[in-house]
């Protein structure tokens, strides 16, 4: 659970040495890993590589000026998005209108201010980050529901749980940590995925109708490393798309427990990332209020009873309290997207 240790790519474009040099010196101290190109002919062959997804480009240089770059950029029909800023002492209107209509997202007059670069360049990281979220969040989901088939309802309801206690607790502010509208957008966002590395566990053991064995259960508890490191190499992979830590904490911890006994590491207390200790209540309360063959669906009550019963010991009390705050709520949820009925053909 370190942070991405992969940069973010910026590919500076500008066939003027001095400011290459300026531009790459003052990037390099933004935390970016630099990529430098002289001309629009070297910077198009570069972006060809799939490995680029920020660009600072002059307007004009010999070869190919930034604005036939921009529109040779825009006319590739696959690949990720790349995200242009136009560097230019054009200033006029009619210039803007130009750069914009060939495909840069963005626009700096010269001379600049790093810091005003700096600050757009996070507003670039920003638009690739919500491409890079919707589509992975979707096809991870996707692949999730492709192996367990108790995954549908579980999903939605998992994530309107998440939702529920994390609103709460920014509410009240008593967990002492900065969070914020974002942080529940994102719970509801990444909550989905907690139990991702279920593709990785045999069918037989997955599918299993009854009670899992001794080994049987260790073996379905790797769920949460595989989850956890297939998360994890996705965050190195792309460092823009934020998200992932989010994610990746989840399918890590969402079995761990308060009291230091839970897996797979054993992690205790505030040890374990919030986004954590808001997963592991909500997916006890969907298990225990859920039908399944080798059991009964367990009333709101009686599951609202073993979640105050493990206050301090499996949930983090504070997490418990906003739970406890907002049971009715779950329990509107809980009757709303339950699953239907097994039909009784399907079990004969």
């Amino acid at each position: 659970m370190n942070p991405a240790s992969k940069l973010m790519r910026v590919l500076v474009v500008d066939d003027d040495e001095v400011t290459a040099a300026v531009l790459e010196h003052s990037l390099i101290e933004f935390g970016y890993d630099v990529t430098v190109a002289h001309n629009g002919r070297e910077a198009f062959q570069l972006i060809r590589s799939g490995e680029i997804r920020m660009v600072v480009s002059d307007w004009c240089m010999p070869e190919m000026s930034g604005l036939e770059l921009c529109r040779r950029i825009r006319e590739r029909s696959g690949g990720a998005y790349v995200y242009i800023i136009m560097l230019t002492s054009n200033s006029r209107t009619q210039d803007v209108v130009e750069g914009l209509n060939a495909g840069a997202d963005d626009y700096i007059t010269k001379p600049f201010q790093p810091e005003e670069l700096q600050v757009r360049l996070r507003v670039g990281e920003r638009v690739l980050s919500l491409e890079s979220r919707d589509l992975t969040i979707f096809a991870l989901a996707k692949l999730a529901e492709s192996r367990d088939p108790d995954t549908g309802a579980h999903l939605e309801r998992i994530r309107e749980y998440c939702r529920i206690m994390a609103q709460e607790l920014v509410r009240t502010g008593e967990t002492g940590e900065d969070l914020d509208g974002d942080f529940v957008h994102m719970m509801y966002l990444t909550s989905p995925l907690h139990d991702i590395g279920k593709v990785g566990i045999p069918d037989q053991i997955l599918l299993k109708p009854g009670a899992l064995t001794d080994d049987e259960t260790e073996i379905m508890r790797r769920h949460t490393v595989i989850g956890g490191e297939t998360l994890d190499a996705l965050v190195a992979a792309h460092p823009e798309a934020r998200f992932l830590l989010l994610a990746r904490d989840i399918a890590w911890t969402h079995h761990e427990r308060y009291d230091g006994s839970g897996y797979p590491r054993g992690l205790a207390g505030r040890a374990i990332p919030l986004c954590g200790r808001i997963a592991a209540l909500a997916d006890v309360y969907d298990a225990l209020t859920s039908k399944r063959v080798y059991k009964d669906a367990m009333s709101h009550e009686a599951a609202r009873e073993v979640i105050c019963e493990g206050r301090g010991s499996h949930f983090d009390p504070r997490v418990v309290d906003a739970f406890l705050r907002r049971d009715q709520d779950f329990h509107r949820l809980q009757r709303a997207l339950a699953d239907p009925p097994t039909p009784v053909a399907a079990l004969s």
